[in-house]
């Protein structure tokens, strides 16, 4: 992997050349909460997708994921702060626009981006987020709790035991964590949604009870649309083919 610092946060990245003819449309991933650049774009096979379909794909570690700088205070993980995290690598890499997308706590990021520079955003791809954007702030406060327990058997609800499973199994720094879900709660009002003139497209699974609804906030965007992954949850709609076809769809016809 690559590194690059915004300020005194040292962050990780891999930055993979397109496979045949280039687009010269490069493309940003921005991973979901206990996850990181592999576990949410490499094993599903959006890089691969991605970088076939003649994109230039960067993807990085936020801070306090992978291999990343961790931090414990939650004032580290505003979501302003990881937008702008974002910023300084395409200002790192030279590249003045790129499509950005993201996962469930990446796709906020990406919103929030869009919002500070409209100008460097191609288009929006939020995955794994609907209207929670807006009204909801990120994932409960009871999984910050989840990554302070002792063990899985201290734990109370499934979403809980969920999180801290998914959270051991990427290796993720659960102090670190647990910091990130109290300090990205951050929301978008629905006056600055609707002054997101990017194209973007709202993609989650017909399933996923974390995400909110993904065509209200689409109707919000005055370029948005939505895309529905049928039968799949939160966890499950990320390496769908529905949602690799929508998108590749989308980075077509957008302009």
């Amino acid at each position: 992997m690559l590194d690059f610092s915004n300020g005194s946060v040292r962050l990780a990245f891999v930055d993979e050349p397109p496979v045949g003819p280039d687009r010269n449309e490069p493309i940003i991933l921005i991973h979901g909460f206990a996850s990181n650049h592999a576990v949410n774009w490499f094993f599903p096979q959006w890089v691969k997708t991605l970088t076939e379909d003649g994109r230039r794909v960067v993807a990085f570690d936020n801070r306090g994921h992978g291999r990343s700088q961790k931090f414990y205070s939650p004032e580290d993980y505003a979501v302003p702060k990881m937008a702008e995290d974002c910023r300084r690598l395409l200002d790192h890499l030279g590249i003045e626009t790129a499509d950005i997308m993201g996962y469930s706590m990446g796709a906020r990021i990406a919103a929030f981006f869009a919002k500070a520079h409209p100008e460097r955003a191609r288009s929006l791809i939020l995955g794994g987020l609907g209207h929670h954007l807006i009204d909801g702030a990120g994932l409960p406060l009871g999984i910050a709790d989840a990554m302070e327990a002792p063990s899985l058997n201290d734990l109370a609800t499934p979403n809980q035991r969920l999180f801290r499973t998914f959270a051991e199994a990427t290796k993720s720094d659960l102090k670190a964590m647990a910091a990130c879900i109290r300090g990205a709660r951050q929301l978008i009002s629905d006056a600055e949604a609707r002054q997101i003139e990017t194209p973007i497209l709202v993609a989650t699974g017909s399933e996923d009870d974390v995400a909110g609804d993904p065509k209200q906030l689409a109707a919000i965007f005055p370029n948005g649309q939505a895309l529905d992954i049928k039968g799949r949850d939160h966890n499950r709609a990320v390496g769908d083919p529905i949602f690799k076809k929508g998108v590749l769809a989308f980075l077509a016809e957008r302009p």
